[in-house]
């Protein structure tokens, strides 16, 4: 061990994962998480329950993190922590652990923007000589369960908003469709499985028409749920059927909503780095757009680890790691927020 190696622990809890990852001069050791099956019997995340989880789970996972990745928690140089957005509740048991934590062992807080976490997921190295990380500035298509964002990333600390949903997020708006044809919580991997199998063009959902960049998903989901409801009130199989067929044309309309505004972006800004993240970025539909875009118009496209898309705790420790090379610690006192922004 080299007594200059910065070694950085970081915990995500924004919602249902428990995730602890450590990070050595920015190369990744572990990696951990614990998922919540129990919110699958209630078609979504129950607050309460995720953050008792949490409780449960965040000592055996940092525990497991640690030991993973060969590191004695004397040898951290700082904690990383999700600090918002995300749910109450469970970011206060990170968060609280966290603090715990670095006041035992005498060393730095480092708060992070969960939403940048998730952008700075494709700063992670996986090994010294990892040079996967794209060149700055570089537009990133932002989306998950609760966002849906076109952002300019000109630093790791300087990422500007361009546009985003004005309502539903594009993960949203998969899950209720989902929850609507019966299929089951999370519907985002249950669509994507299914959309494989059936016909994109097959069913024509309404889109939207917002000025700029940003995003609505209300109006497709509304359309979605009263085409369902009038083909059901005529044919009672309905869903069943042709499930395979209305999740493709469900993502298919995503999809082209997502890439017309990103199209949109990049015609604008002239930037053709694009990047890819979030939870929705684990969608295969998604992804495969992204790989003709990158044919048809001459992007350069960078696309995560399946392993990264979800909340997971080293986009969390990679970006404590560069604010901590740069000084920015929190204080003992700084509160949660829950609020989507970015600070």
């Amino acid at each position: 061990m080299n007594e200059k190696d910065i070694y950085i622990l970081g915990i995500e809890s924004s919602c249902d994962d428990t995730s602890a990852a450590v990070l050595r001069n920015g190369v990744l050791l572990s990696n951990v998480t614990a998922s919540q099956e129990v919110h699958r019997d209630y078609g979504g995340v129950v607050p309460e329950l995720a953050s008792r989880a949490h409780q449960q789970n965040i000592v055996p996972v940092v525990d497991q993190a640690l030991k993973k990745a060969g590191v004695k928690k004397e040898q951290l140089s700082a904690i990383a922590f999700t600090r918002g957005p995300g749910l109450m509740g469970s970011l206060l048991v990170g968060v609280n652990f966290a603090k715990g934590m670095a006041r035992a062992l005498g060393i730095p807080l480092v708060d992070v923007n969960h939403l940048q976490g998730h952008v700075m997921a494709h700063f992670i190295k996986e090994s010294d000589d990892d040079q996967s990380a794209p060149p700055l500035p570089f537009l990133c298509l932002l989306v998950s369960g609760g966002n849906s964002q076109i952002v300019m990333v000109n630093a790791y600390d300087k990422i500007d908003v361009l546009g985003q949903t004005i309502d539903d997020a594009a993960g949203e708006a998969i899950d209720k469709c989902s929850k609507v044809m019966g299929l089951g919580y999370p519907g985002g991997p249950i669509i994507d499985r299914l959309a494989r199998q059936g016909n994109p063009k097959a069913f024509t959902f309404a889109q939207p028409h917002i000025k700029g960049l940003d995003y609505s998903f209300s109006g497709l989901k509304t359309s979605f749920l009263y085409s369902l409801r009038d083909w059901v009130a005529k044919e009672p199989d309905f869903v069943e059927t042709h499930k395979e067929d209305l999740a493709a044309s469900l993502e298919y309309t995503i999809v082209d909503i997502l890439m017309k505004k990103l199209r949109l972006a990049v015609k604008q800004t002239g930037v053709k780095h694009v990047a890819l993240a979030g939870g929705v970025s684990a969608n295969n539909g998604l992804r495969n757009a992204f790989k003709e875009h990158a044919k048809k118009y001459g992007w350069k496209i960078y696309i995560p680890k399946f392993s990264y898309t979800t909340d997971n705790a080293a986009m969390i420790a990679i970006t404590g790691y560069y604010k901590f090379l740069d000084g920015q610690f929190c204080s003992i006192d700084a509160p949660v927020f829950s609020k989507v922004t970015f600070k």
